[in-house]
């Protein structure tokens, strides 16, 4: 009997609905097609949107330009989901439009939170060579001659 193999990952068609989601969201939010007082007044960033394996449900990470605002953000997204979903169905081909999920993205943070350690002293005084007097620019001045 052949098993399964193991995913690490989504799937390629999975990738493929993703961006094509994403670029839909991004095309209505960025047309203002919405009419949400918070939507109009933000411009949203959608950098992410991941499937489900049955592509029935997408989440898509969105963040306000800035970060300012997010929850407001978000929660004019929920109100608007039917609409944004309606949208989307009609700018990407699917058999089933998918359920709309949208979460704060966290990668800002993440990579704040990196820049962060990197500037640390400590990580700095590590990236530092030390001078032990093995390296060549340590020697004596080279001559041309033989010793």
């Amino acid at each position: 009997m052949a098993q399964k193999p193991t995913s690490t990952g989504p799937s390629q068609r999975q990738q493929r609905v993703a961006e094509l989601v994403r670029h839909a969201l991004a095309e209505v939010l960025q047309r203002g097609d919405i009419q949400d007082p918070v939507l109009n007044t933000h411009v949203v960033t959608v950098p992410e949107v991941r499937m489900s394996p049955d592509l029935k449900l997408a989440t898509a990470y969105v963040m306000p330009l800035g970060g300012v605002d997010e929850a407001p953000v978000i929660a004019a997204l929920d109100r608007h989901r039917k609409v944004l979903r309606q949208e989307v169905a009609r700018r990407v081909n699917l058999k089933f439009a998918p359920e709309l999920r949208f979460l704060r993205d966290e990668t800002f943070d993440e990579a704040a939170r990196i820049d962060k350690l990197l500037r640390d002293e400590r990580v700095k005084r590590d990236l530092v060579p030390e001078r032990d007097g093995d390296g060549p620019e340590d020697d004596e001045p080279e001559t041309g001659r033989g010793h």
